[in-house]
């Protein structure tokens, strides 16, 4: 089977057990058409609900799916990792459950795909679904991190997308534990290609991505691709010593010409409040990658599997 697979679907999953049965009937409709030898890989992120037991009933009636079950949640990064390590056909899609990427342009995607691309990336041209607040964060997420990155993410384009064999297999040898997605994809380079689609509303549940894992997961994203955060601080402290250096100067100045003038007390408290808020935000970014360093130095496996299925 290992060499005669064409298409795999990987789908991370996590505590959606209302979606995953609606989810499989609109995917299986879709790639029966394909006329393609296919599995369906469903990485099974430490749910705690009833997904695990729907996903070992769907195989019962499914021969082409496989189930990966992972001893705890790792998060999605490394589910999505299990599936591309795990998967064998010739294309990888990876796709979420929640129906709010269409299953029904996974064709679309072949078919860019068969003209030549090693990948095809699926852009929201409408995210009509997400709040504003979600909206407004993403759009200024892609353009810092694009401004101060060398490895420029496309904008609206998540993990939904085609990639080769020979792209996956790429992936594979990165040896960084601690990964964000999007940014390696984009970091691997290959044949790339767009197509635009809707992206439809959640079918059920809630979304794992509240705004606080969202701001982790752009600091993650900032801090694997970019040292721009830790250079900005040597030019903040140069113009903030050079400006003290000046200011310095002109009481000197003023004591020679003026004689000795009482200091104000406002301004000194003012400017010690200043300099030590700008001490701890540069203390908070260095730590934000010597944590990386540590967690990478370490070297644990980025996902243990309890079973497949």
């Amino acid at each position: 089977m290992n060499n005669k697979v064409e298409l795999s679907i990987v789908c991370p999953v996590c505590n959606e057990q209302e979606n995953i049965d609606r989810f499989i009937s609109r995917l299986k409709a879709v790639l029966i058409k394909l006329n393609m030898l296919f599995e369906i890989i469903f990485i099974n992120d430490g749910s705690n609900d009833d997904t695990l037991q729907k996903l070992k009933n769907a195989k019962k009636s499914t021969s082409q799916i496989r189930v990966i079950n992972l001893s705890r949640n790792f998060g999605k990064e490394a589910a999505l990792t299990a599936g591309l390590d795990y998967a064998n056909g010739e294309i990888i899609i990876p796709i979420d459950s929640d129906l709010q990427d269409p299953p029904e342009i996974i064709p679309e995607l072949i078919s860019e795909w068969r003209r030549g691309f090693d990948v095809v990336l699926a852009k929201r041209v409408n995210r009509g679904s997400d709040t504003i607040f979600k909206k407004m964060t993403a759009n200024m997420f892609y353009k810092v991190h694009n401004i101060i990155s060398d490895t420029k993410i496309p904008e609206n384009c998540g993990d939904f997308r085609l990639i080769t064999r020979t792209v996956a297999d790429v992936i594979r040898e990165l040896p960084e534990n601690q990964r964000f997605m999007k940014g390696v994809f984009a970091w691997v380079g290959f044949k790339t290609i767009s197509i635009n689609y809707v992206r439809e509303s959640r079918a059920a549940g809630r979304s794992k991505f509240g705004a606080w894992k969202l701001w982790n997961f752009a600091l993650e994203g900032i801090t694997s691709f970019s040292t721009a955060p830790l250079r900005i601080w040597s030019y903040i402290g140069s113009l903030i010593a050079a400006l003290s250096f000046l200011y310095g100067g002109l009481i000197i100045i003023k004591t020679l010409v003026y004689g000795v003038d009482v200091p104000g007390y406002a301004s000194l408290l003012t400017s010690i409040l200043f300099l030590g808020g700008i001490q701890l935000i540069s203390i908070g970014i260095l730590g934000e990658y010597i944590g990386r360093v540590y967690l990478e130095v370490k070297s644990r496996p980025k996902y243990i599997v309890e079973s497949e299925l």
